[in-house]
């Protein structure tokens, strides 16, 4: 975060656009820069359908202690039409000891809220969907340079053609390569890594254990081990789809973005970890655990079948998902 200083934070940071990785990431870079600044920023997040106008003062107010303070307005677009009011005047002549970010999913709803905040002097942060090929190249090839990577043009095609177009999956690929490799990435590397299935990680089998599909989770795990997948990170995907799945449905059925801070999680993950945990109940959840213990010892403590070891830990977690489902 060299250089950065209170007057180079934005007072106002308009994240427009409907592509949820970009736009938390938005925050997330946002809040870190203003912790650089003062390792004691105030953080708080609000969601904008939900704020009524006699919140705006106290919101902005500032605080006791003095000190700076991170206003996180999420779904923008929800704004009531005297919440926006509040706010375009309060654009007009922002506190230098206040930041406060727009999330807005920049369609026609709202519209008139992200252009006042543009005519404000909003810094705008893009995050809408990437539609085109070449954008998803770019992101690729930037994901890799930010890492501290290079990654040619056809490295990239590459590896959209292994994961697929998914934001999410691309840059959880790209932190997997520069993991594993030099950092400098060619088509050559991203086909030795992939092997011709790329989609097959321990997640995959995971994935399709946690929602019952045993045909899935063996045929994922058998073509994982047969092009020579680690047993152990996959056995670790599986303890940690159980632990994900128990953890969220402990936490009851709440909005995503608000439970991510309290299950210190990001809000895709807790979304998809309720999809999964449908079906699912406490006890079959504690079986499940069980199960995933077992298999972890097994395969870390060079059990002389570790292959088989994962396949009964899928068979158990499917059982312990069937006998516990009400």
């Amino acid at each position: 975060m060299g250089g950065v200083t209170a007057a180079s934070l934005a007072p106002i940071l308009l994240v427009l656009g409907d592509e949820e990785l970009l736009a938390t990431r938005a925050v997330t870079e946002a809040v870190a820069k203003a912790r650089s600044v003062d390792p004691d920023v105030d953080v708080r997040e609000y969601q904008a359908g939900a704020l009524v106008v006699g919140e705006i003062a106290e919101m902005l107010s500032p605080s006791l202690f003095g000190g700076r303070r991170v206003l996180v307005l999420r779904a923008g677009q929800d704004a009531r039409k005297d919440l926006v009011a509040a706010l375009l005047a309060y654009a007009k002549n922002p506190d230098p000891e206040v930041q406060l970010i727009v999330l807005h999913l920049g369609g026609a709803k709202g519209k008139a809220f992200a252009d006042g905040l543009k005519a404000a002097g909003a810094t705008v942060v893009p995050a809408a969907k990437l539609k085109g090929h070449r954008d998803r190249v770019a992101f690729v090839r930037d994901e890799i340079r930010r890492a501290g990577g290079k990654c040619t043009d056809d490295a990239a095609e590459a590896l959209i053609a292994a994961v697929g177009n998914d934001l999410r999956e691309l840059a959880a690929a790209c932190s997997q390569l520069m993991a594993d490799t030099d950092g400098r990435i060619g088509a050559d590397t991203v086909s030795r890594y992939y092997r011709g299935r790329v989609e097959v990680t321990g997640f995959t089998v995971a994935d399709a254990v946690m929602v019952g599909d045993v045909p899935g989770a063996l045929e994922a795990l058998r073509w994982a081990l047969h092009v020579g997948v680690d047993p152990v990170p996959i056995a670790d995907a599986i303890a940690d789809g159980v632990r994900t799945v128990a953890r969220v449905a402990s936490a009851g059925r709440g909005d995503p973005y608000q439970l991510a801070g309290t299950l210190g999680m990001p809000a895709w993950k807790i979304r998809s970890a309720q999809q999964r945990a449908r079906g699912w109940t406490p006890e079959g959840l504690v079986q499940a655990m069980r199960a995933a213990a077992e298999c972890n010892a097994a395969v870390k403590g060079g059990s002389d079948d570790r292959a088989y070891a994962l396949e009964r830990a899928v068979f158990s977690v499917a059982a312990a998902r069937q006998g516990g489902a009400r």
